[in-house]
């Protein structure tokens, strides 16, 4: 039986330039693992906490060194001389020794840093690739399939310049397609899009998770002109791709209305959702993420009443990957699909038991990058693991993003 030998923690750079963890982790057989910890750009206020230094003259107080202290001083001696493999009993180790509702004490980036390490670290000892060790595990699906990518291909709101109000804007193939025909289909429009918005005159830049960020008038406009590299790439609207939106409406709700450019006044709860069917009617989006704010739970029991047949209804800043929410959103009927990130919850055991909540209510299950990414590509695994209907890691560009498509690409050809 292979035991903990060491962790080390340091300091590490993400995607944005910003701060974040990273441990190594070893066995005393010689086997180790690297779990490299992502953060949330826009963050649901019921996510777990992770910790910063907030000292202002270092990093501009984003700093980690503290959850790095948390992890090298106080983690790493519970866990070492512990079976890796013991998944879950690790995790509740590493819940006592915080012993807050949202891991504000020791920081989540800490705790999934240990928490992601030995799972990975389980799967080195035992010999299995991620993915598979996973699937062995937990049993939550009779056979390993891959999972269909959604494509972030405009980023707008917290993910991009202040350009347009919903945050993300998708390009998602058929289910029908293999994971790597999928890939090409999202990659061929991708790269489309970029051409039509030349010709256009917009802005061509890119936001934090590797989508165009360019200078349109409304949210309508961008769903428009992504419609349009659809039909040029020879792609077929409604059988060989779909479009989808992640709303974040969180971030323009004030209370009580939601303010878009598409309107020239703020919209009600109602009015909202009615341009959400609107919206459905001409582009018949196959899934709809966080379409009211997080604690607008009348909205979304609205919506998921009046537009769940047509489109998955997805909770990200709703749920936050939290069992409680989940549960509360299972009976109160809020959703029928739910967007999967261990960094909100903050260990792979209660994510898991998140994701088996929402298997038994039938939902949609989205496994979910963060805005800002490492080039880890547990998450890629992860989701295959679990059996994900999709994930969600950006656009097909940014290293941290390919770094995922590329390892459910090698994932693709060891399940042949």
């Amino acid at each position: 039986m292979s035991l903990i030998k060491s962790i080390q923690a340091r300091q590490i750079l993400d995607s944005r330039g910003i701060p974040t963890v990273e441990a190594l982790l070893t066995a005393d057989d010689g086997y180790s693992a690297i779990a490299s910890i992502p953060s949330g750009t826009s963050t649901g206020s019921h996510e777990a906490k992770e910790l910063r230094d907030a000292d202002p003259l270092v990093y501009q107080g984003s700093g980690v060194l503290k959850a790095v202290e948390n992890i090298n001083r106080i983690l790493a001696p519970a866990l070492i001389g512990k079976d890796p493999t013991r998944q879950t009993e690790i995790d509740q180790i590493l819940i006592d020794l915080d012993g807050t509702a949202d891991k504000n004490r020791l920081g989540a980036n800490a705790i999934l840093a240990a928490s992601q390490g030995v799972c990975e670290l389980g799967a080195a000892v035992t010999g299995y690739p991620t993915y598979k060790y996973l699937h062995l595990k937990y049993r939550l699906s009779e056979r390993l399939d891959m999972p269909t990518p959604i494509f972030n291909v405009i980023n707008g709101g917290k993910h991009g310049t202040g350009n347009l109000d919903f945050q993300e804007f998708h390009v998602i193939p058929a289910t029908n397609k293999t994971y790597s025909q999928a890939l090409e289909c999202g990659e061929v429009i991708y790269q489309i899009l970029g051409d039509v918005l030349a010709h256009r005159g917009a802005i061509r830049s890119v936001g934090v998770e590797g989508g165009y960020a360019p200078n349109l008038f409304t949210n309508t406009e961008a769903l428009e002109l992504i419609f349009e590299s659809v039909r040029q790439s020879g792609f077929e609207f409604a059988r060989d791709v779909f479009l989808g939106l992640d709303v974040a409406a969180t971030s323009f709700y004030n209370g009580h209305s939601y303010a878009i450019r598409d309107k020239s006044q703020a919209l009600s709860r109602s009015e909202l959702l009615e341009f959400y069917r609107e919206i459905n009617d001409k582009f018949h989006l196959f899934g709809l993420e966080d379409p009211f704010a997080e604690d607008d739970l009348e909205g979304w029991k609205q919506i998921t009443a009046a537009m769940a047949r047509q489109t998955i209804i997805i909770g990200d800043d709703l749920l936050t990957t939290n069992k409680q929410r989940t549960k509360d959103a299972v009976d109160k009927q809020l959703c029928t699909g739910i967007l999967v990130k261990p960094n909100q919850i903050g260990t792979i055991s209660e994510t898991i038991e998140v994701i088996k909540i929402a298997l038994a209510a039938k939902w949609h299950i989205v496994v979910s990058h963060r805005s800002g990414e490492t080039n880890d590509d547990f998450i890629a695994d992860f989701a295959v693991g679990v059996n994900a209907n999709h994930v969600k890691f950006g656009a097909p560009a940014r290293g941290e993003r390919v770094a995922k498509y590329n390892r459910l690409l090698q994932i693709e050809e060891e399940l042949k």
